[in-house]
């Protein structure tokens, strides 16, 4: 496995800035995601790491070697795209085996069984070997889409969205399998995604992009707790952060703050000024209130069996707030 480096990589369609000025580093054995909205330049980022776009500026290096010159092929990525990507006409393992098939990799037959084998055990679909891919589930399908990646045992791995067209169960259990490929495997992962659920589950780092820029890289819990801006607060948590004017609960706010950030379990309840609940939400693990406080919306958390009903009235006040300027950015 390598480290993925850029170093001021930006990129342009036209008069489109996709990203700009964009400084990453991947550590060597790291799942890391990429987190941001449709067009903050997640996409885009893979694309260049897997030479299927050439940066405009900037370096991008893997394993310590520079590879803007290189091909795709000559970068040693493997790829898993949104969609499955499956040859109809060919069966499981015929999927499986054709990266391996390539002229570039010269990979003799035995070895193409043997590594066709062991993802296969991997990913639990030994028994569909032999299937052709219309025969298989939606789940399935993404899994033989990530074992044709598996199989060529590149430098690094990326995948852009892979479980976004799938229901729920689905990507709920095929997060726990990644992850546990990744640990089995030790391999250096790039993973995009807009669904912050993945990123808390699976990343080791997570890089938090913003209109081509990254603005934010740590582990999950780094990211979560202390977010650099109100951007990043956002992207992270849900229900989502409540940001609210500072001083609003008549709190010590420091100079220059104008909002306060509140995750949901740090609105304290039964202490503090008085919130109408508006709606309230049973979720079996826990229970979502809907405030309204001073006029703005709020959301708290607070035990899955209360007794709390829609228009009663509870006292509540901040618990270990954040706060952020005029422009968003957190004062420390």
């Amino acid at each position: 496995m390598a480290e993925v480096v850029l170093a001021g990589v930006s990129k342009s369609f036209g008069q489109t800035q996709a990203i700009s000025d964009v400084d990453l580093t991947v550590p060597d054995g790291s799942f890391v995601v990429l987190l941001g909205p449709t067009g903050a330049g997640k996409t885009t980022t893979l694309r260049l790491i897997a030479g299927l776009e050439k940066a405009d500026a900037g370096d991008i290096s893997i394993g310590g070697r520079r590879v803007n010159r290189k091909t795709p092929a000559q970068r040693d990525v493997a790829m898993v795209f949104q969609q499955y990507s499956l040859y109809p006409h060919l069966s499981v393992r015929e999927n499986l085996a054709f990266p391996l098939k390539s002229p570039v990799l010269r990979t003799p037959a035995a070895d193409i069984a043997r590594k066709v084998a062991e993802v296969a055990e991997v990913l639990h679909i030994s028994h569909k070997l032999d299937n052709k891919s219309t025969e298989l589930s939606g789940g399935e399908m993404q899994r033989v889409s990530i074992g044709r990646a598996l199989v060529r045992d590149p430098a690094v791995y990326l995948m852009d969205e892979p479980l976004s067209s799938l229901d729920a169960k689905l990507r709920a259990d095929l997060r726990i399998e990644l992850k546990r490929i990744h640990a089995e495997m030790a391999a250096t992962l790039l993973y995009v995604t807009h669904d912050q659920i993945e990123a808390m589950t699976m990343a080791s780092h997570v890089g938090v992009l913003d209109h081509g820029r990254l603005v934010q890289f740590g582990t999950p819990r780094e990211v979560y707790e202390s977010p650099h801006t109100t951007y990043v607060a956002a992207r992270l948590g849900q229900p989502r952060i409540n940001l609210l004017p500072a001083g609003l609960f008549g709190e010590a706010a420091p100079p220059g703050a104008v909002q306060i950030g509140l995750r949901p379990e740090h609105v304290g309840i039964g202490d503090g000024k008085d919130a109408q609940i508006v709606r309230v939400e049973h979720l079996g693990d826990q229970t979502r209130l809907h405030l309204k406080f001073a006029g703005y919306d709020v959301v708290t958390l607070t035990d899955p069996h209360t007794s709390l009903e829609s228009g009663q009235s509870i006292a509540i006040a901040p618990k270990n707030p954040l706060f952020f300027d005029a422009d968003g950015l957190r004062i420390r």
